[in-house]
């Protein structure tokens, strides 16, 4: 269990200081799980106040001696309630915010009230661009824990191909899977931003349930083994000759990679196998294109018109009616960070340090899914694996 160096917190709040002056902020309110995990190195409940300039308050309510032992942070203070916050900011010199962010796509509205109303008369904005900007950027110490998670869930995916067989079900393998990636230090929780998006470690599925479109904004779904779930594994059961997924978040130290492999039994209909392989295609044109000072939404333009081109219009990222708009979405501590390999994103540019996973799938209702995903980091010379499990069509 790694601990957070203090060198990698300072680095990071300053980094977030130097984005709140452009926008003229004194002061950012961080709630958040992922945030403050971040900033503080744990995940004790409370509320992390930086200031423009100087050292972080991490004024903690639950609980306070451990997120002593775990954050680097040098101000790690006993904390009641948001009532309590101007005198702590009187008693460590710092003034009243005229104007402050917070989280305020994940923040609840009635927390929000009750935090502007004791900061009477600071202008309250959104801080979520300015910490989404600075977690973006990957760390040396970040990559190698992202580079741990990736061989976790290689271990996993090997796994899979030594406990796969015709007629167990989708969950019997999820289970088998869950339990070889708990083995290896998954932390169990997948943490993602957007509002009402939910995960339990990954999808399994296979045949014409991967192909199902669910409510989850993401390109493959899965019928789940009941509504309340409306994702990922069910009761099918496996046959030869279909497509089985393995669309797996490696979840480790905090820090999370993406994968999918695609697996069967005796091989695969035509028009998948070509499928598969002209997913694969489309992660080496995404692979040519992707440098520092590309544009976000060029890579997706680019890819996307590729896949069309081979004629996957009403098959890529989804079935037809139930597409998404990315190819590929940034990942570190949630699953859906900067950068958005997606439609309309022109203005926004990769940057070294980056890190993002690429997920190029063809969906055919009624048969199947494929495709293929990886997670990258952004090099000064081009695009790099992080994960690296075997990419060839896996046939059992």
């Amino acid at each position: 269990m790694r601990i957070t160096p203090a060198s990698e917190l300072e680095s990071r709040y300053q980094r977030l200081q130097a984005e709140m002056e452009k926008d003229g902020l004194d002061a950012v309110l961080i709630l958040q799980n992922a945030d403050l995990f971040y900033f503080t190195g744990t995940v004790q409940q409370g509320v992390l106040y930086v200031p423009a300039a100087g050292q972080p308050l991490y004024l903690v309510r639950k609980d306070h001696g451990r997120a002593r032992m775990e954050s680097g942070l040098q101000q790690v203070l006993a904390f009641k309630s948001p009532k309590d916050l101007p005198a702590a900011l009187a008693e460590h010199g710092y003034p009243q915010p005229k104007k402050a962010g917070m989280e305020l796509d994940v923040v609840p509205v009635e927390l929000f009230q009750r935090f502007t109303k004791v900061l009477e008369g600071c202008e309250m904005v959104s801080a979520t661009p300015h910490i989404r900007t600075v977690r973006a950027i990957k760390s040396r110490y970040e990559i190698d824990i992202m580079k741990d998670a990736a061989l976790q869930v290689d271990r996993v995916f090997q796994r899979a191909k030594e406990v796969i067989r015709e007629g167990m079900t989708d969950l019997e393998l999820a289970a088998e899977l869950e339990f070889c990636a708990r083995k290896q230090g998954h932390q169990g929780i997948t943490r993602m931003r957007g509002f009402n998006s939910e995960l339990f470690y990954g999808h399994v599925f296979s045949g014409a349930d991967s192909a199902a479109p669910a409510f989850l904004d993401a390109p493959l779904g899965g019928m789940g083994v009941n509504p309340s779930i409306g994702q990922g594994a069910s009761y099918k059961t496996i046959r030869r000759n279909e497509p089985i997924t393995l669309d797996l978040p490696g979840a480790f130290d905090g820090y999370l990679v993406d994968q999918t492999r695609i697996l069967c039994l005796g091989g695969l209909p035509d028009q998948l196998r070509k499928a598969y392989d002209d997913m694969y295609r489309v992660q080496q044109k995404m692979k040519e294109v992707a440098r520092p000072g590309v544009a976000w939404g060029e890579i997706y333009d680019l890819c996307y018109q590729f896949a069309v081109e081979m004629g996957y219009q009403d098959h890529f990222m989804g079935s037809k009616g139930a597409q998404v708009s990315f190819i590929g979405h940034g990942i570190g501590v949630e699953i859906d960070e900067y950068p958005f390999i997606a439609r309309g994103f022109k203005d926004q540019l990769l940057q070294e340090g980056m890190t993002f996973a690429f997920e190029p799938k063809a969906v055919f209702p009624g048969l199947g899914a494929v495709g293929i995903e990886n997670t990258f980091r952004v090099a000064a010379d081009g695009i790099k694996h992080i994960t690296f499990s075997a990419e060839e069509l896996a046939v059992l």
